[in-house]
């Protein structure tokens, strides 16, 4: 496949992006294992931001930092404007003292939440990763530029030493750290691409690590079975090799995206959860539990089967999460100081013959 050579936002990342948010959404919808063994989305996106942080560290780190913290916090905050006073009125077993709701202001750690706000504070374990990650792109970058292919090991073997001494550290710290490795792998093999280093390797090279990495992983889990079958998420050495195979795989070539454009609908639809990301990816969770809890109200046990009871609460969900987009999803547009629409989606015009090279701006939208 040829090599993407565009101006502007990149396509490919786009898509990939979208069907991992995608992914996410409907595994959290419908727990299927196998959705986990289609596509790992969180590794995929994990080496999608550490390949754009490349892209914007040697322009300033700080700089860079700054930005990606203002791309992420502000759509927490409002969500903890909203969670955090509904679980205190709800009635919160065991408040936690004030300093400790400030993980909801800047999330070090997994902001707390009682068993009520669980569906909103679950997934934000994403969100304390991609944040350390951010914060220590610096180092991990030089330490890539000096030695590659240990830098890209470096958090699977510290994962190996963390899951065979897990009391060492203390609950909180461990299970910050545990997700940092899981992924960092991935981070820094976002890296290799933005470099250039994936693009190198051989076809066949890329191909067959690709293919040990999968099998591998995939073996492991299949010869440690859990209580209801495979379980690789539950084998996080074996699930992030597992997702190291597939973002080798996919980020090894650029494939050309023009064909998007002349599919209207479909490069909308991309483009609308590129602009609201972090919204969907906050608040699915939140959505497709309503919907559980609306499925009696709305009596959807009438319908003529089981199956399609559930796709009718998955519509449901998909409904809310569509209400709750157009209701706070311009959030994420003053985040990237845009100006604010109530509207995700964009009109992409063709672009104009320009008068005389200017430099290309960060893409709007990524994080």
């Amino acid at each position: 496949m040829a090599e993407a050579k565009s101006i502007g936002r990149d396509r490919y990342f786009d898509t990939l992006r979208a069907i991992a948010i995608i992914r996410v959404v409907v595994f959290h919808a419908f727990p299927i294992a196998a959705l986990e063994l289609v596509f790992p989305s969180m590794g995929v996106m994990f080496a999608l931001g550490g390949s754009l942080m490349v892209k914007s560290l040697d322009r300033s780190e700080l700089k860079t930092i700054k930005n990606r913290l203002r791309r992420l916090l502000p759509a927490l905050w409002v969500m903890a404007l909203v969670a955090v006073p509904t679980m205190i009125r709800h009635g919160w077993p065991d408040q936690p003292s004030w300093p400790h709701l400030l993980l909801w202001v800047f999330p070090i750690a997994d902001p707390p939440s009682s068993e009520f706000g669980y569906p909103a504070a679950g997934v934000l374990w994403y969100l304390v990763t991609y944040l350390w990650l951010v914060l220590l792109s610096p180092w991990l970058l030089r330490l890539y530029r000096r030695w590659s292919l240990p830098t890209v090991l470096l958090p699977l073997l510290l994962l190996m030493v963390l899951m065979a001494y897990p009391h060492t550290l203390g609950q909180t710290i461990a299970w910050v750290l545990h997700n940092i490795l899981m992924y960092g792998s991935c981070w820094v093999l976002g890296f290799a691409h933005r470099e250039g280093d994936l693009a190198k390797l051989r076809p066949a090279l890329v191909l067959s690590l690709a293919a040990v990495c999968v099998g591998g992983g995939l073996g492991w889990a299949v010869l440690h079975p859990g209580d209801e079958g495979i379980d690789l998420p539950g084998h996080p050495v074996a699930y992030s090799i597992f997702s190291l195979g597939f973002v080798l795989a996919l980020m090894r070539w650029s494939p050309r995206m023009d064909w998007l454009a002349r599919i209207r609908t479909l490069d909308g639809f991309v483009s609308m959860v590129n602009n609201r990301a972090v919204t969907i990816y906050l608040w699915h969770n939140v959505a497709i539990t309503a919907a559980v809890m609306l499925y009696g109200p709305l009596e959807l046990w009438k319908l003529p089967t089981e199956g399609l009871g559930n796709a009718a609460g998955f519509g449901v969900a998909l409904v809310l999460i569509a209400a709750i987009v157009v209701t706070i999803g311009w959030v994420e547009d003053l985040a990237a100081k845009r100006q604010p629409r109530l509207s995700p989606f964009v009109k992409r015009r063709a672009p104009r013959q320009p008068v005389a090279p200017a430099p290309v701006p960060e893409p709007a939208g990524y994080y």
